[in-house]
């Protein structure tokens, strides 16, 4: 634009020029009055000229640095939202983004859910009571923009056949302006971001375009989220299977998974791990002994056949893509830290941190649970204890086997942390 603005000034120039040497040469035969003004208008013209040249520059190039900025905000929202991975977040954080991008008063995502469209998010104008709401997928105008897999821009939505008035009969709100827009993948339309009320006048092609860029990208993140949230709850719900399954196949450890994790959280929180880091110990936790499922408890006649069940729990573990990453904590969780340990005989921190708390938790488990029994260094005295009998002789055993078989830091993290009342939970 600037250049183009000099190329304008450049033609004016040389037009007064050129007139002005024209006059030049007739100037005998023009009169004094007369030539004021011509040369008045001939400058009245060029000053308007250059005026309206530079007026129409500045808005052109006002509009594009605008645009400019909002397809820049647009485009940092869109990289944000692919890093979230909860759902409810998710859609909370598209819904601002589209009520910003589009200067919007109100708007709402709703997603498809059979034959339904349920409002999952609304925000603005008073129509938050909306939110878990359904209607007929193709009821209204987000109805057909679903079913049609187009948009819909409209300055007076109330004016249009599609529009359903019950919704602002409800919530007592206003629609008037609106834009609507698919949520579209290559499997189909999985549901509409809709817009209410643009605050300064009707919604533009410009917010049309962004807000259907917007929403593709929207689609695909919502898409991901649901997706993972499934594999998460597959994978919560397996894992609850094979925790009832071991503690069914070997009665004397019934709940021992799920008190090893208790017990290493309380490490895990001195450490002050992060919310990953604990998910992964957690789960780690829960099926260190997995690969017990692979082994006869009644047939075992030896510590060697017994010690393989780490190695059994890993090979099993490391080829679901879920379980890959707790698959070496559980194939390392009896190594010792002096290095006497199994199957690799690691020593110190070259044992990954979540086997060493798992090795402090399983062992102080074994010592306070009558019914659990564990090879830790020797078979376990198999005499009964009272929980608080078994939970001072744990303590003071743990206090003698750091620095040998225990990590002595996180045995001090653990005396230090734990308390008699959770033995009184199990």
């Amino acid at each position: 634009m600037k250049i183009l603005n000099g190329i304008v000034l450049l033609i004016v120039y040389a037009l007064l020029l050129l007139i002005v040497r024209f006059m030049y040469l007739f100037l005998d035969y023009i009169s004094t009055p007369s030539l004021v003004t011509i040369l008045s208008i001939v400058a009245g013209l060029v000053v308007m000229g250059m005026y309206v040249a530079n007026s129409a520059s500045k808005k052109a190039v006002n509009t594009i640095e605008k645009y400019t900025d909002r397809l820049n905000a647009l485009m940092a929202t869109t990289r944000d939202i692919r890093e979230i991975p909860h759902s409810d977040i998710l859609l909370e954080n598209i819904m601002q983004s589209a009520l910003k991008i589009t200067e919007a008063d109100a708007g709402s995502i709703m997603l498809v859910e059979g034959n339904r469209l349920v409002f999952k998010v609304a925000k603005g104008g008073g129509i938050a009571n909306l939110t878990g709401l359904s209607i007929p997928r193709s009821a209204g105008i987000a109805g057909w923009a679903a079913e049609n897999g187009s948009n819909v821009r409209l300055d007076n939505a109330k004016d249009d056949s599609r529009f359903d008035p019950e919704i602002d009969k409800m919530t007592g709100y206003e629609t008037k302006s609106l834009l609507c827009v698919p949520l579209k993948i290559k499997a189909g339309t999985i549901g509409t971001l809709e817009l209410i009320n643009k605050q300064n006048g009707g919604f533009t092609q410009e917010d049309e375009e962004l807000l259907s860029y917007f929403a593709d990208q929207a689609a695909i993140a919502i898409a991901r989220t649901q997706f993972m949230e499934d594999q998460r709850n597959y994978e919560i719900h397996l894992t609850d299977i094979l925790v009832d399954t071991m503690d069914t196949h070997i009665h004397e450890k019934v709940g021992h998974s799920k008190r090893v994790a208790k017990y290493s959280l309380t490490i895990a929180n001195g450490l002050n791990m992060s919310e990953d880091e604990k998910r992964t110990l957690y789960r780690a936790c829960l099926l260190h002994d997995i690969g017990f499922l692979k082994i006869k408890l009644k047939d075992v006649t030896s510590k060697e056949q017994y010690k393989a069940h780490s190695q059994l729990g890993y090979e099993m573990l490391r080829l679901i893509n879920f379980y890959a990453d707790i698959a070496p904590i559980v194939l390392h969780h009896h190594e010792r830290y002096e290095g006497n340990g199994y199957p690799n005989e690691l020593a110190g921190n070259a044992i990954p941190v979540e086997s060493r708390i798992i090795a402090i938790a399983e062992a102080f488990d074994a010592m306070t649970s009558k019914d659990s029994y564990k090879y830790v260094g020797k078979m376990l005295d198999t005499t009964e204890h009272s929980n608080a009998a078994g939970f001072h002789y744990a303590i003071e055993e743990l206090k003698k086997n750091a620095g040998t078989q225990f990590d002595p830091n996180l045995v001090d993290i653990f005396v230090n942390s734990i308390d008699e009342s959770l033995l009184e939970e199990n």
